[in-house]
C-alpha cells in the first residue's frame, strides 16, 4: 500500500494518493472489473483536479468574500431586473467581450450580483479579478511610481473577466481619472468587465471632475453594455426589518 502512495505522488495523482481505499471499496460494492475501475479512479481524479482549478482562480480572484446565485433572493428585484441577473448567468456577454454596468443604491444587491458572476466565471475556467475602483486607482499610482506601470496593466488586460466594485463612493484626482480611463480604455471591446456602481451615469461626472474624460468613458463602457439599474430597499435593511420583527 505505501508503494501506492508513492508512486501516485511520483505521478501526482493525489486522488489515488488519499482515497484509493475508497475506490478499491467502492469498486468491490459494484463488482466493478478492470476497465471500470481504472474508469472510477480517473474519473475521481479528473474531478479533483477540476475542483482543485476552481478553488485556485477563487483564490487569486481576490474576491472579499463569496456570494452565489444560489444564495440570491430573485424575488427582491422587479421582473425586469430578475431577468436580466437571470440571463447574465450563462456568460454569453463575457464570450463576446461586452460590459456588464449594475447601477443602484447601497445594499440593493449589485455586489452579490457581480460576485456570483466572478464565482460563476471561475467554475467555467475563467480568470477573474475583483477590485474596487479605490483601491485600483492607488494600484495603478503606485505601479507608476515604481516605474511597473506598463506590467500592471499588462497583468490586468489578461484577466477574462474584471470586477470593479464602488465606483461612485470615493472621486478621483486628474491623474487618477486619467489612468482609470487609459486602463478601462484598453480593455474595452475585448475583455468584459462588471461595474457596480451607485450613481447614475449623469452624476459621473461628479467624481471624474471632468466633463470631457465623463463623456469619453461613459460611451466607450456602455457601448454594448448591459446596464441593469437595481431598484429597491437595502438587502441589509429589509433583513435587519425581519429579523425585529421575530
Amino acid at each position: 500500500m505505501n508503494e501506492i502512495i508513492q508512486l501516485a505522488q511520483v505521478l501526482h495523482l493525489p486522488y489515488i494518493k488519499n482515497s484509493y481505499n475508497e475506490a478499491i471499496s467502492e469498486s468491490k460494492d459494484k463488482q466493478y472489473g478492470y476497465e471500470d475501475f481504472l474508469k472510477l479512479i480517473l474519473q475521481h481524479e479528473v474531478d479533483l483536479r477540476k475542483q482543485n482549478g476552481i478553488n485556485t482562480r477563487i483564490k487569486r480572484a481576490r474576491f472579499p468574500y463569496l456570494k452565489t446565485f444560489e444564495e440570491m433572493d430573485f424575488s427582491a428585484f422587479s421582473l425586469e431586473v430578475s431577468n436580466k441577473i437571470r440571463e447574465l448567468q450563462s456568460l454569453d456577454f463575457l464570450r463576446t467581450g461586452q460590459n456588464v454596468i449594475l447601477v443602484g443604491n447601497p445594499g440593493v444587491g449589485k455586489t452579490h450580483t457581480a460576485l456570483a458572476l466572478g464565482i460563476r466565471a471561475c467554475m467555467e475556467g475563467k480568470s477573474v479579478l475583483y477590485i474596487t475602483v479605490p483601491n485600483l486607482i492607488t494600484e495603478l499610482k503606485e505601479s507608476m511610481t515604481i516605474n511597473q506601470l506598463t506590467a500592471y496593466k499588462k497583468k490586468f488586460i489578461n484577466y477574462d473577466l474584471v470586477i470593479l466594485d464602488e465606483l461612485g463612493y470615493i472621486s478621483f484626482d486628474k491623474q487618477g481619472g486619467e489612468l482609470l480611463f487609459n486602463l478601462l480604455s484598453m480593455r474595452n471591446d475585448t475583455k468584459s468587465m462588471v461595474i457596480t456602481t451607485n450613481l447614475t451615469f449623469n452624476k459621473w461626472q461628479d467624481i471624474f471632475n471632468d466633463p470631457i474624460l465623463t463623456a469619453a468613458m461613459v460611451d466607450r463602457l456602455t457601448c454594448r453594455a448591459h446596464v441593469i439599474n437595481i431598484k429597491g430597499d437595502s438587502y441589509r435593511m429589509r433583513e435587519t426589518k425581519e429579523w425585529l420583527t421575530k
